[in-house]
């Protein structure tokens, strides 16, 4: 009987050990999935922060793109000003007197080239924003040649204006 007994402790240990590896086995694919998704989870979060910073970049280029717009509207603006200007001395020398007709086109002609001036100063005064944009700005120095040939068509067509008024 005691040869029974130590048969039976001894198929038992076996199958503890069986278990033991098993549970083991276990415990070590657990172990190589938790790592799987532990690198997946770092090339994932790569990938995020690769997407955010791209998406922090295009936005600095959109809003250097909206500082451009601005700076075109107001040369436009100044451009319809001047053409106004100078139409508004003939359109009003036949109702108004001739005074009234140069005082209304030099008021436009001078929105004119104040508008000329507030493009070149938005255009090269920007507000900072942290990203940094990719797109190139325009040259300062364009920026201010081409507007200041705008002011000074400006003060011909003021000249004008007045010297046909008078």
């Amino acid at each position: 009987m005691a040869s029974k007994a130590k048969a039976d402790s001894g198929a038992g240990a076996t199958t503890t050990a069986r278990a033991s590896a098993a549970a083991a086995d276990r415990a070590a694919d657990a172990a190589q999935g938790v790592h799987q998704s532990a690198r997946h989870l770092e090339r994932t979060a790569g990938a995020v922060q690769s997407s955010a910073d791209r998406s922090t970049e295009l936005a600095a280029d959109r809003t250097l793109l909206a500082f451009e717009r601005t700076y075109a509207a107001w040369v436009r603006t100044g451009l319809a000003s001047l053409a106004s200007g100078v139409g508004a001395r003939a359109l009003l020398a036949r109702v108004a007197p001739a005074w009234f007709g140069g005082f209304t086109g030099s008021v436009l002609i001078l929105f004119s080239a104040f508008c000329f001036g507030a493009a070149v100063w938005r255009e090269l005064n920007p507000v900072k924003s942290p990203p940094v944009p990719q797109t190139r700005r325009l040259p300062g120095w364009v920026l201010i040649a081409v507007n200041g040939f705008l002011v000074l068509v400006d003060l011909v067509a003021l000249v004008g204006v007045w010297v046909k008024a008078g």
